[in-house]
């Protein structure tokens, strides 16, 4: 099972380590991985439609003796698996999604609302670090000095994502990369394990990208907010029993 973290986060997340932890315990190998540039240590960074770095470990030497593949991901790391999941590598077995968003523009407006500032600082934060340690390795679209100044995800994309990844704008990159239209099409069985009370990726901006037909796409709604969770939610549970199903 190939575990990958949220905006921000990295193979050291509380979340990721607690998920690897009950993965261990009910007998799967786990890997805890950081996508390009998540660890301060990379010469690139990712962004939420880059599938090749999941790519890339589910087919590396390591995992060959592997017959079946599971992946988790945590909120953006989730929407990267989901996307994985509608054109799947062999032996992809099932995926799960938390807290994931669905719409990256809806997402990305909610979470530049005024009243989430607290939210955004923390991201913006731990993406500005990323860029430093980047820029320290490698050319990069804007010196990180100049980016001190920017305020919202969308500013952030627009600057950064969007020029090194070849999108005309952030809205482009939103439109191009986000997994919602997909969700109809995914080709494994997937989970998506959605929180009732989450701040950031609110039921608003969830339910009205869901799809209308069932389909290989199994929603749960939990208690708890945005990758915390009470005891009695059960998550890791949840994505475990979902897929031992599978397997």
């Amino acid at each position: 099972m190939v575990i990958v973290h949220g905006l921000g986060g990295c193979h050291d997340s509380g979340y990721v380590v607690r998920m690897a932890s009950a993965a261990t315990r009910r007998g799967f190998t786990a890997l805890r991985l950081s996508l390009r540039g998540a660890d301060r240590l990379g010469e690139d960074f990712y962004h939420a439609g880059l599938t090749s770095d999941l790519e890339a470990a589910l087919a590396s030497p390591e995992l060959s003796s592997f017959l079946r593949l599971f992946v988790v991901g945590f909120s953006l790391g989730g929407h990267v698996t989901m996307r994985l999941a509608a054109s799947p590598p062999p032996r992809l077995t099932a995926i799960a999604a938390v807290c994931s968003p669905l719409s990256l523009s809806a997402s990305c407006d909610y979470i530049d609302r005024r009243r989430n500032a607290v939210y955004r600082r923390h991201l913006l934060s731990g993406l500005r670090e990323m860029y430093r340690a980047v820029a320290d390795r490698r050319p990069v679209p804007e010196p990180p000095q100049a980016l001190v100044g920017v305020r919202t995800l969308r500013e952030w994309d627009d600057r950064v994502v969007a020029p090194r990844f070849g999108f005309h704008s952030a809205q482009h990159y939103y439109d191009t990369v986000s997994v919602a239209p997909l969700l109809e099409g995914l080709e494994v069985p997937s989970l998506l394990v959605a929180a009732r009370a989450d701040p950031m990726v609110p039921v608003s901006t969830v339910t009205p990208f869901l799809p209308t037909r069932a389909g290989a796409l199994n929603v749960v709604w939990v208690t708890g907010g945005h990758v915390g969770f009470p005891k009695t939610a059960a998550v890791e549970d949840r994505v475990l029993d979902w897929f031992e199903r599978a397997a």
